[in-house]
């Protein structure tokens, strides 16, 4: 799935003129957290969001130091300190220079950017201008939309075991072949073997989105990789399982 189909547009966005006020009555009137900074012809020159407004001279939590670590800081940084603690424009607040992402990535690729830049939200752009917004709130409507229970067609026993065992197959914690899968009229039974409790939920996760599965039923087996202790589903206590992890 492409960026463009979850979007977020047209874009609230405000000039570098605008007051510092105004931003502020804006992300409120709408509950968002950030807004793109565009100039008159749509190109995106920045973003002002709740973090530039959090060292405010109105609320007495403007970077405070002492004195010998003010001796330490460049008078440049100092001043700039100032023009974000006191300045009444976007422009004299804003982070320059915004990430962005084009209309064409995808999904993937947003989730990436914004867990390598630890961000919320990222503007989209097409020829840089500025063309919508997607945020991670964004990206909750599609997954709810692939949760939600639709008209799935009927799957028999050995479709859904042959599912099971080909998500498993294909994870580097599957068991290599350890984990056997039954089904009987969409109940499912694991058995076998697993060398690390996180792997018993993983495997349940697995059985239980393969479309057809009614039910779950665990009976697999833990063996403690250190000292080759077998121990059974019914004997393990949650302090075991919780030592494991």
């Amino acid at each position: 799935m492409f960026v463009e189909a979850v979007m977020t547009t047209p874009v609230i966005s405000i000039r570098p003129s605008t007051s510092v006020a105004e931003a502020a009555r804006l992300m409120l009137a709408h509950r968002i957290s950030g807004l793109p900074v565009v100039e008159g012809d749509g190109t995106l020159v920045g973003i002002v969001s709740e973090g530039d407004f959090l060292r405010r001279s109105e609320l007495g939590t403007e970077r405070k130091r002492s004195w010998w670590l003010e001796f330490l800081v460049s008078p440049g940084k100092v001043a700039d300190e100032y023009v974000h603690a006191h300045g009444r424009k976007v422009e004299e607040v804003m982070t320059n220079g915004a990430v962005t992402i084009s209309k064409g990535a995808t999904l993937d690729e947003v989730v990436e950017m914004m867990s390598r830049r630890s961000i919320k939200r990222l503007p989209v752009v097409d020829n840089g201008k500025i063309v919508g917004i997607v945020a991670r709130s964004d990206l909750l409507r599609p997954m709810a939309r692939a949760l939600s229970p639709g008209d799935t067609q009927a799957t028999d026993d050995e479709q859904i075991r042959a599912a099971i065992q080909a998500e498993l197959s294909g994870q580097s914690w599957g068991g290599g072949g350890l984990i056997r899968v039954h089904v009987d009229k969409g109940a499912v039974e694991l058995t076998g073997t697993i060398f690390d409790e996180r792997e018993r939920r993983a495997a349940h996760v697995a059985a239980e989105n393969v479309a057809g599965v009614k039910s779950v039923s665990d009976q697999l087996a833990w063996v403690e990789p250190m000292s080759g202790v077998v121990v059974l589903p019914e004997e393990i206590s949650p302090k075991e399982i919780s030592k494991a992890r």
